[in-house]
């Protein structure tokens, strides 16, 4: 990230504590700021208003009983556009805030490997080097970068048809259709994830917030670098003190 892109993202960072407040109580860490938790919500918020007014337009007849909720076909067709533009402009926000911990390196590559032990439950804990994304989230981070730029070319293209070939703005509509049913895919994942595969996961965008539980057993090498703490050792004596009780 540039210089002037990192220092954006600290000022915007300040000013939204400023105005909100994060509780964070004894056995907790702070997971995410209300900056982000700002950005992550506008984002999701956008992309449901454009998937449902662009779920009327795709098949009028299927998911007719979308339209009024907007005022009406036309009123849908007009909003579509505004809708995914505010989603593409958000994200380009949480994209400055997340993409130093969104880098991927050796370590990804090997969850990516190991993927099918995380998906199963196999394993109780995460592998002890798994950062603050693990893999899996880092995927779905890049694709939305991937999907939000086909969404803002093909979009723009096909918003100002007259200006493009017929050809162009035919593949546009292709294109565009290929890159929601993507981001769905990843949204339908992500809310999974988010609630019941990773039980408190939600409430870190809701509050902020993650137990120490939570973070060395999902993350920890973040549980590590923000306590100081062996992740294993502090799973050890949870386990021990159970078994006592």
């Amino acid at each position: 990230m540039s210089t002037s892109a990192k220092n954006f993202d600290e000022r915007a960072r300040a000013a939204f504590t400023r105005v909100g407040t994060t509780r964070i109580r004894r056995g907790e860490l702070l997971r995410h700021p209300v900056y982000t938790r700002f950005l992550h919500w506008s984002v999701a918020i956008f992309f449901i208003l454009s998937l449902l007014t662009g779920f009327a337009i795709y098949s009028p007849w299927l998911f007719q009983w979308i339209t009024p909720l907007f005022g009406g076909g036309p009123r849908t067709r007009l909003l579509h556009p505004w809708f995914g533009l505010l989603f593409d402009v958000f994200f380009f926000f949480q994209f400055l805030n997340w993409v130093a911990p969104m880098a991927w390196t050796e370590v990804d590559r090997r969850w990516v490997r190991k993927m099918g032990r995380y998906v199963t439950n196999e394993a109780p804990l995460e592998a002890e080097e798994v950062g603050f994304f693990n893999g899996g989230q880092k995927l779905y981070f890049w694709a939305i970068v991937v999907s939000g730029v086909l969404f803002l070319i093909t979009g723009l293209l096909m918003w100002f048809d007259d200006v493009a070939g017929r050809w162009v703005v035919a593949v546009s509509y292709v294109i565009h259709d290929l890159a929601a049913l993507l981001m769905l895919a990843g949204f339908i994942i992500h809310i999974y994830e988010g609630t019941a595969h990773q039980p408190g996961t939600f409430r870190s965008m809701m509050d902020g917030t993650v137990t120490e539980n939570w973070a060395w057993t999902h993350h920890p090498a973040w549980y590590r670098a923000v306590t100081g703490r062996d992740p294993r050792e502090a799973y050890e004596r949870e386990q021990q003190q159970l078994e006592e009780r």
